[in-house]
């Protein structure tokens, strides 16, 4: 079993998966992990069967970063596989600052990555067929692809990072704009490299009936509403965050909910809890304390405040800002994205920042919150709720809907006032 880093963006199972199956779990030496491992450096080979694995030293997104590039004796006119763990994606590479709380600076990571694609990686040949770590989504990178596999030919003509540069040119453009990261990142790194325990072993959350809830949020606890952005605007616990389990569930919790905070979940099965409580373990959350059905018991009826919110459609959205100079319009997106193109008004505030940012907008005005397809919108109208705005609505759809509808559309950032 082999890690080709020590991973940021999730807690790995490698300890787990190696006491069920006996399994050794092989680290580039950098990584000083604090198991029992295999320790590689540049150049070493493991065999498994007629697989050759030949361990390349690729820092740059991290310190310890491997690739891992694999042959089959057996058939040797077969093009080489690589795996090249978060060291080159398809159309973008891993992006070098992440690892400053460990003293490396960004400039520091892309001059290391800068060495690693045109020293080792871009002198392989042409055919070998590359399979990252990562796909579209990651924030572990820029612009991925949602492609899973691709050759180091065809990487070196359509990759925008591997285009010949300079080293400054390149360092220059590999710190710039890259996505926000995420509180959680460097716990998961602290997990990865000590080693996570089993799933088997997190406490179990227990149904909790209105009082108990009421009294752990006395206490500092937060109510996780996993349910869609329909559901959520129905009727949902004050003051709860709505990050549903439909989109990039764990990167968002674990950007808006400090580690460690007590979690009580509100879902509408406890398939859903289930699949929640697994997935916020696996970045580090591992404080489920507890959870509502409405299923298995009618939270609604009880002595909760409940609050509603307003969805809107696109065609609903260009309507009131039509008639009302009181309607404040948020784009969460990255800044990015809002700058390719927004709509005309719009004030940009990245779903990350948000929560720091409340005080930016105007408590007396009614704010619509976008994002590209409604997912965001619905975690940032959350955001806003538990800030004590009372005049927030979610646009259904997104930019995407609002751009397809055929509205104007323009690329230029205004100031908020």
């Amino acid at each position: 079993m082999i890690e080709t880093h020590l991973h940021a963006d999730f807690v790995s199972g490698h300890r787990e998966l190696a006491e069920r199956t006996g399994a050794e779990i092989v680290f580039g030496a950098k990584a000083n992990a604090k198991f029992p491992h295999v320790a590689t450096k540049h150049g070493d080979l493991l065999k498994a069967g007629s697989l050759e694995m030949k361990v390349l030293e690729t820092p740059g997104h991290t310190p310890e970063s491997i690739c891992v590039l694999v042959t089959d004796t057996s058939n040797p006119d077969a093009p080489a596989k690589l795996f090249s763990g978060d060291t080159l994606f398809i159309g973008d590479i891993g992006r070098p600052d992440l690892v400053a709380v460990k003293g490396h600076s960004a400039e520091e990571m892309a001059a290391s990555m800068y060495e690693s694609l045109n020293q080792i990686l871009l002198k392989l040949d042409d055919q070998v067929e590359v399979y990252p770590a990562h796909g579209a989504g990651s924030l572990c990178g820029k612009s991925l692809s949602a492609e899973k596999s691709s050759t180091i030919g065809r990487e070196k003509k359509f990759n925008y990072a591997l285009q010949p540069m300079s080293k400054e040119a390149f360092i220059a453009m590999l710190i710039a704009d890259q996505p926000e990261v995420p509180a959680y990142f460097p716990k998961d790194v602290e997990m990865n490299q000590t080693g996570a325990s089993p799933l088997s072993a997190l406490p179990k959350p227990q149904l909790m009936q209105a009082a108990e809830v009421i009294k752990e949020l006395q206490r500092g606890a937060v109510v996780l509403d996993v349910r869609d952005a329909s559901k959520f605007a129905e009727g949902h616990i004050r003051g709860s965050y709505n990050i549903s389990l439909s989109g990039q569930f764990a990167s968002w919790a674990g950007t808006i909910i400090e580690v460690g905070t007590p979690v009580i979940l509100t879902a509408d099965d406890f398939a859903q809890v289930e699949e929640a409580v697994m997935r916020l373990a696996r970045i580090g959350i591992e404080s489920v304390i507890g959870f509502q059905c409405k299923t298995e018991n009618e939270w609604c009826t009880q002595p909760f405040d409940i609050e509603r919110s307003q969805l809107i459609s696109v065609n609903s959205l260009n309507e009131r800002m039509s008639k009302s100079e009181q309607l404040l319009v948020i784009d969460v997106r990255r800044e990015g994205e809002f700058s390719a193109e927004h709509i005309s008004g719009a004030v940009n505030i990245p779903l990350a920042e948000l929560s720091t940012r409340l005080s930016e907008i105007p408590q007396d005005k009614e704010v619509a919150v976008i994002c590209a397809g409604g997912y965001r919108s619905s975690i940032g109208v959350s955001l806003l709720l538990r800030g004590n705005f009372s005049k927030v609505v979610n646009v259904i759809g997104g930019f995407s809907a609002w751009k397809k509808a055929g509205y104007t559309v323009v690329s230029k950032e205004p100031a908020l006032a």
